[in-house]
């Protein structure tokens, strides 16, 4: 008996009833019913992938142990880095551009260093003349270390006009050679005055030129 039964229609099947009814759906037939759930963002689908972020290392044996784990899943041995870390060095070194660092990088920067590199500076005495002036403080006479102030002061002045006269060249020289590049001053000078106040055999990359050799 019909009466005795729950009703469990819903209101799709009374949508169903009328439209068998009718002849006529009024439901489109493009329609696609709710999923009943908001679509995840690509990042939280790309997390439930790869998993939880594992929390940072708390002591030094635990970041030891994972770098162990690390280097199990990716087996480099030390004689592999050692020798691609010694070709980074001699890349970087002969002045290749992907090597280098990004402040380094290009025929302009490339081209400064040549016109540093082909003269002698008195800026290339600024870590000796720091390293000599520590070791006068040391001494116990107040006559040493007044001598070694005024030479430092004396020195520090001269390296100063040095490197803006130095920095006006190069920067004249690099928009005659560079017409169509955008050379802003400050900066040329400012890397010409870092690169002459390095000791020559620590410049990286190392000097093509010699002192005296005709930059074109």
């Amino acid at each position: 008996m019909r009466f005795l039964r729950r009703n469990t229609t819903t209101a799709a099947d009374e949508a169903e009833d009328t439209a068998d009814e009718s002849g006529e759906s009024h439901v489109p037939r493009a329609y696609t019913p709710s999923k009943g759930r908001a679509t995840p963002k690509r990042r939280e689908a790309e997390g439930k992938r790869r998993g939880p972020v594992a929390p940072p290392p708390r002591t030094t044996r635990e970041a030891m142990k994972r770098s162990r784990e690390q280097r199990k899943k990716n087996p480099v041995s030390k004689e592999e880095r050692r020798a691609a870390a010694k070709e980074r060095r001699e890349r970087m070194n002969a002045g290749d551009d992907r090597y280098l660092l990004p402040r380094d990088r290009g025929p302009v920067k490339a081209y400064v260093r040549d016109l540093v590199d082909s003269r002698r500076h008195v800026l290339g005495l600024f870590m000796p003349l720091a390293i000599g002036v520590f070791i006068a403080l040391l001494i116990p006479y107040p006559v040493v270390q007044q001598y070694a102030t005024l030479l430092c002061t004396v020195m520090l002045l001269g390296m100063v006009v040095e490197g803006f006269l130095n920095g006006r060249r190069v920067a004249r020289q690099v928009r005659a050679k560079f017409p169509q590049e955008t050379v802003k001053g400050a900066s040329i000078g400012w890397y010409a005055f870092i690169r002459a106040s390095q000791i020559r055999k620590l410049r990286v990359p190392k000097p093509r030129v010699r002192p005296g050799d005709a930059i074109e």
